[in-house]
């Protein structure tokens, strides 16, 4: 969702070719294939300019079943045959232990790479990790990093040589204790150190190395505000990654001044200056590659004019002249020019910065500058070495701020914000008093009324996080233009290796045949790709209208439209963010699965790294558990796994191999644990139920979906619990099956202790039009095709049978009808699903005729947005009043899965 600056946004045409179509009747698929021929894969870059100036890349690559087996080795080679150096490793096996998923890192390489089986290359120069000493140490060749293992200082220094560049990395918390409204509060704040409590190497090269941090923010007895800090260092780079992880364990209580509120959060570095103060440069970045190019003591626009040589060195940033050699004019007046050691610049919202600068502490700030969203990027430093820094999502994820103190003094202090302490605090608390609702039935009438599911106490920021990515480079001296721009450019928009469409469908992953590759062969198919395209740039060009930013809102888009206001209900209870309701994340990441287009992964990848963390709880009662859409992220009392879906975290890990969402998988292996802690159907329960431990209701739809994804994940990782997560995967699915009416069944009695659904003793119908839309249809075809379960699979196309059938149908299979269902649009991919499995013509037809003449989006629908303007909106932009994210991610997924499925079998 990020501008991409000099980068081409579309590659579609470059990965475009004749869509895969599969069979019409797949026939047996759980036969055990014969080993592939495992030909090479190209990959390239998600945006062109390759790798730039970032410190490497790594990429996931999926391979059909039997392909390659664990222990195989990869080779890479650019488009001129030479060696690239790789660093692989397996992230998931197929049943039969053939490798499903591989990892691959590359430290340089700027077009096409071709990936085969083979030895792979050496850098020339390699990733070292020692940690014999007090301080883990680690070398790409180019600098060495000393971090920490305890203590207060997370990385102790970065040399590049002989030369230290910086020192003394940490982090900073700042705690306002009140936080009153009115114009008489003093303002009191309190800092916190981030602390070390435990330190792991997870990667040691030869390519990449990877090191976590651990620990909370203390100030003398009190520690809070856990983090979790991932360094990624690459062979020869300048430069590392760091990814960093707080979450949220204070308290803010609705109604009160007094509490936790953060007013800052940051990480800082010393920089050692050794050069006269104008051979030091100060590099601040504005708006696209733009930059503030500055001397800590400036020689130009004097009265005196020291040469134009000298004035054009100074400005380039290379080393002046001795002085002197100008004219002594100048030389003899230099004590006489202030130095500026301090710069500030706030990205307040989403639409402004102001950069300012003083001489030292105690004195005034003046105004250097300002503009409406800047690339997050600074640098400091000398002709004899500096560090440039920044922030990703810098703008996105107001409010950030640079702070650059003392940097005409032997020591510069930088400070990447990632909550400026010129903002408001963050204020958390939930927003409402309650209104009266203390009962559940009371509490029923406000979801009537609002579609707020509220409950005392229960809007509680308590265990959610947020993830930021920093760049640092330590460079020999101060860097060119071109290569500031580039490192400009890596900070905004992170570079990404990635397989083509035609890999991810080749090897059959994410659910055999669900996505093909964008086909307009015919007008049918070429309008529905059209609706699709529109549907995707309406949502990219709202968040950019309604302003969708923020620190924890960046990321999230809205529910549903109020056509009254112009606006989406932001401010209506349910209706507000949209907290992975009915799957957009899922229509995101299939679209970018088939399209291989860049501006739809950035898309998905910021709603990935928002809704695993910020709409989920990581610690406390309800962690593992994720809140229904609201008004506040966490305001709604519905905690449930539906949210918390691995599923959603699958597609980002497996293409990225990105470490942190492997945790926030990890973490839900047991999640079925939560059941004891919450009923998810409490309110509505017309019987008496107490949670217990071998008799848990979980229902097998939007429950169920919830718990096997995590545990089919760290099955295929191989995860520490992967035995376990395996053993849970084949019991539920055969205790479903083993249901008097299987999926009908609705829920069963669930054992933590067996991992096993009690089967029940008479047949039940309850079908909820919710239960299949949060993944379930995804998860169920990647199941079928990895697990030989017959009745399993049975059961399961029962249910899509019968979802869409007409009423007499379900009562003639099942004794009675489902009930008013709705969502039949969004089905009609199940539908799909099963017509292929079994052949069957009948329920081809009805898919497409559910798709295209049941709810959701027609096509007499408008497909077209409408201008707006003032007084009718706060801003210019446009409304699709009839678009709403639940039709528009029901829409998108059935339209890419009937398409893959049966776009032979069009009407």
């Amino acid at each position: 969702m990020s501008p991409i600056p000099r980068r081409s946004l579309l590659k579609a045409a470059a990965v475009a070719g004749a869509a895969a179509q599969f069979s019409w009747a797949l026939g047996n698929q759980n036969a055990e294939a014969a080993p592939a021929d495992a030909e090479p894969v190209t990959l390239d870059w998600l945006e062109d300019g390759g790798l730039g100036a970032a410190p490497g890349s790594t990429v996931g690559v999926p391979w059909p079943r039997g392909a390659h087996q664990e222990g195989q080795t990869f080779a890479l080679t650019d488009a001129d045959g030479k060696a690239v150096p790789v660093q692989s490793w397996p992230l998931a096996y197929w049943p039969d232990g053939s490798l499903k998923w591989t990892a691959h890192a590359v430290s340089s390489g700027s077009g096409k790479l071709t990936l085969t089986a083979g030895d792979a290359a050496a850098p020339a120069k390699k990733v070292t990790v020692d940690r014999s000493g007090g301080t883990i140490d680690v070398s790409t060749g180019v600098i060495t990093a000393k971090i920490g293992k305890s203590g207060s200082t997370i990385v102790k220094s970065v040399t590049r040589g002989s030369t230290e560049i910086a020192r003394n990395g940490r982090l900073v918390l700042l705690r306002q204790p009140e936080f009153e409204d009115g114009d008489q509060t003093t303002v009191k704040t309190e800092r916190f150190d981030g602390v070390v409590s435990d330190v792991t190497v997870e990667q040691d090269g030869p390519v990449r190395a990877v090191v976590r941090v651990d620990g909370k923010h203390r100030k003398g007895d009190r520690s809070w505000i856990p983090f979790s800090i991932r360094l990624y260092f690459y062979a020869g780079a300048d430069s590392f990654r760091m990814v960093h992880t707080i979450t949220f364990d204070g308290s803010q209580e609705p109604g009160k001044a007094s509490g936790d509120f953060i007013r800052g959060l940051g990480v800082r570095f010393t920089v050692p200056l050794r050069d006269q103060s104008y051979d030091r440069h100060i590099r601040i970045g504005g708006e696209g590659t733009g930059l503030l190019r500055e001397a800590v003591k400036g020689i130009t626009g004097l009265r005196r004019d020291p040469g134009a040589a000298v004035q054009a060195a100074q400005y380039e940033g290379r080393k002046l002249p001795d002085p002197s050699t100008w004219d002594q004019r100048v030389t003899t007046r230099l004590q006489y020019i202030p130095e500026w050691g301090d710069y500030t610049l706030s990205q307040l919202s989403a639409d402004g910065f102001t950069l300012r600068k003083r001489t030292k502490k105690g004195y005034g700030w003046i105004p250097a500058g300002g503009g409406r969203r800047a690339s997050g990027f600074g640098y400091v430093g000398g002709v004899s070495g500096g560090l440039s820094f920044g922030l990703r999502d810098f703008w996105e994820k107001f409010p950030a701020q640079l702070d650059i103190r003392g940097a005409h003094t032997d020591e510069a202090e930088v400070t990447l914000w990632l909550w400026s302490p010129e903002a408001q605090p963050m204020d958390l608390r939930f927003y409402h008093d309650g209104m009266g609702q203390d009962t559940f039935p009371e509490q029923l009438e406000g979801l009537n009324i609002t579609y707020e599911d509220y409950e005392p106490g229960f809007g509680t920021p308590y265990g959610i996080a947020r993830t930021s990515e920093l760049l640092f480079w330590a460079n020999e001296s101060t860097p060119s233009a071109a290569t500031l721009a580039e490192q400009v450019e890596a900070v905004r928009v992170l570079p990404q290796l990635a397989a083509p469409p035609r890999q991810l469908i080749k090897a059959g992953v994410f659910g055999k045949g669900l996505f093909a590759e964008p086909d307009r062969s015919t007008p049918a198919k070429a309008k529905i790709e059209d609706h699709l395209d529109f549907l995707f740039t309406y949502y990219k060009d709202q968040v950019e209208m309604r302003r969708w930013y923020g620190f924890w809102d960046y990321g999230d888009i809205m529910h549903t439209y109020d056509t009254a206001r112009h606006q989406w209900r932001y401010d209506v209870g349910g209706y507000a963010w949209d907290n992975s309701e009915l799957s957009p994340d899922l229509w995101l990441w299939f679209a970018y699965l088939r399209s291989g287009r860049a501006d739809i992964f950035r898309f998905a990848e910021a709603m990935t790294r928002h809704t695993g963390e910020v709409d989920v709880y990581h610690i406390g009662e309800w962690a593992g558990l994720g809140t229904r859409h609201g008004v506040q992220h966490f305001a709604d009392s519905a905690k449930q796994q539906r949210i918390a879906n691995t599923t959603y975290r699958r597609y980002y890990y497996f293409l990225t191999a990105d470490e942190r969402v492997g945790d926030l998988m990890h973490a839900n292996v047991d999640s079925d644990e939560t059941f004891l802690v919450l009923d998810p159907i409490r309110k509505i329960r017309t019987e008496p139920y107490t949670p217990d431990r071998h008799a848990l209701s979980i229902g097998f739809g939007t429950d169920w979906s919830g718990l096997v994804s995590a545990w089919l994940t760290e099955w295929e990782r191989k995860g520490p619990k992967w035995e376990k997560a395996k053993a849970r995967v084949l019991s539920t699915m055969e205790t479903i099956a083993a249901q008097p009416n299987g999926f009908v069944q609705g829920q069963g009695l669930y054992d933590l202790d067996t991992g096993r659904f009690a089967v029940a003793d008479k047949p039940v119908v309850s079908v909820s039009h919710l239960s299949a839309v949060f993944g379930l249809g995804e998860l169920c075809a990647e199941l079928i095709d990895l697990v030989d379960m017959p009745k399993f699979k049975e059961a399961y196309l029962d249910y899509c049978r019968y979802y869409n059938a007409t009423r007499a149908e379900q009562a003639a299979r099942y004794g009675t009808h489902f009930g008013s269902l709705i969502l039949f649009q969004g089905h009609s991919r199940l539908d799909a699903y099963a017509a292929v499995q079994s052949g069957d013509e009948k329920l081809a037809k009805r898919a497409w005729e559910k798709f295209y003449n049941s709810d959701g989006y027609k096509e007499s629908a408008p497909w077209k947005t409408e201008r707006l303007s003032g007084p009718a909106t706060l801003v210019p932009g446009s409304e699709a009043t009839w678009v709403s994210t639940n039709d528009t991610a029901l829409y998108g997924l059935a339209a890419i899965e009937n398409l893959a499925l049966l776009g032979d079998r069009m009407p």
